[in-house]
């Protein structure tokens, strides 16, 4: 069988994944930057995900490649998504990744079916298609290849420069079906960048990659968020990423304010009594009613994220649409105070499994 990644160590002694009847593929990577990281390879019976109609995204279709994250960013609202592999939402979904190694083809099957109606598709709604484990697995281009042969067009949101290796394939989407890109860049300072997003790559690096693709012709948004109250959100912290975006030549910039749902807020709570011990007081006062910050605080951090592109693309049609249609689908939900999308939170975890075929060899 035709491998697309090299350099691996096979691990023979790892338990089959929790929550599946079948033993999936386990493997560690001799890399210093997943050395503790167990990536579980299935093979998955369906890749296309649909939104419900209840859903405020003005997209109805999402790929996700893998489940799990090595970013390790504490804020992150998809780490609840693992309660459904039976795996905690804390340390496995930062160091137990499952990769749908059978996606490119997945992809190609299902968007060549006569049913299908080319609708927008969006990557990275749920976790990073280009974390770590996707420069070793290699997954997004056979994806992006699909997408372009079927003429649909497709969004990104990441916080990886890795996008760039995909760029001959972006540009065919851009100038075809419809193509934008998002980086997510929450802070460019230091501290913040290091204590809440660990894994990632460095923030100038994101900016780097906004330049490129603006270069070629890709619209590309930048998000900052979340926007964290004493951590990222001074107005010479937030100024600061607004001029560089405007260097970069960011098409637009988008700010949302943290949310913190469930598990995600027991483990932020957590991570802050360590980190950031003297805010505890401002958020047990800030998220006393629920998971959203009171609608004059959430005013407050949007009137920080006010950018005026050099060159501003406004046609209603374009692909710059869909991230201001996001953003405030986002913040119409948080007005209304419901929960943020999660491609996965309405399936029940026995109609999850079965929607995997896990390889037992």
């Amino acid at each position: 069988m035709f491998v697309r990644w090299q350099s691996l160590d096979v691990a023979t002694d790892t338990p089959p994944l929790p929550g599946f009847e079948e033993v999936a593929r386990a493997r560690h990577f001799d890399a210093p930057e997943a050395l503790d990281v167990t990536f579980y390879e299935i093979r998955a019976r369906s890749l296309l995900n649909r939104l419900p109609e209840r859903s405020r995204m003005p997209f109805r279709w999402t790929i996700n490649p893998y489940r799990g994250c090595a970013h390790a960013c504490v804020y992150c609202f998809a780490r609840p998504s693992h309660r459904y592999l039976d795996l905690d939402p804390g340390r496995d979904f930062e160091r137990r990744i499952v990769v749908k190694v059978n996606a490119p083809e997945l992809a190609r099957a299902e968007l060549a079916r006569a049913t299908w109606r080319r609708e927008h598709v969006a990557l990275g709604t749920n976790t990073d298609p280009y974390q770590w484990a996707e420069s070793r697995y290699r997954l997004m281009p056979g994806i992006w290849q699909a997408l372009r042969d079927a003429a649909t067009p497709a969004s990104v949101l990441t916080k990886s420069p890795l996008l760039l290796r995909d760029l001959p394939l972006l540009r065919e989407l851009a100038s075809g079906p419809g193509f934008e890109a998002g980086l997510s860049i929450p802070t460019i300072d230091e501290r913040a960048w290091r204590e809440t997003e660990p894994h990632t790559p460095h923030p100038r690096a994101r900016l780097e990659a906004v330049a490129e693709l603006v270069r070629n012709g890709i619209p590309t948004t930048v998000l900052v968020a979340p926007l964290m109250p004493g951590v990222n959100d001074r107005p010479e912290q937030v100024e600061r990423i607004l001029e560089a975006a405007r260097e970069a030549g960011a098409t637009q910039v988008s700010g949302i304010a943290l949310h913190l749902r469930g598990e995600v807020r027991e483990l932020f709570m957590s991570w802050l009594r360590e980190r950031r011990p003297q805010l505890v007081p401002l958020y047990e006062r800030l998220y006393a009613r629920g998971a959203y910050l009171p609608k004059q605080e959430r005013a407050r951090l949007q009137q920080l994220v006010r950018y005026e592109p050099g060159s501003p693309r406004t046609a209603s049609n374009s692909p710059v649409s869909i991230s201001r249609s996001i953003s405030r689908s986002i913040a119409s939900r948080e007005s209304a105070g419901s929960s943020p999308v999660s491609t996965r939170r309405w399936m029940s975890r026995s109609r999850q499994r079965r929607n995997l075929r896990i390889s037992s060899t």
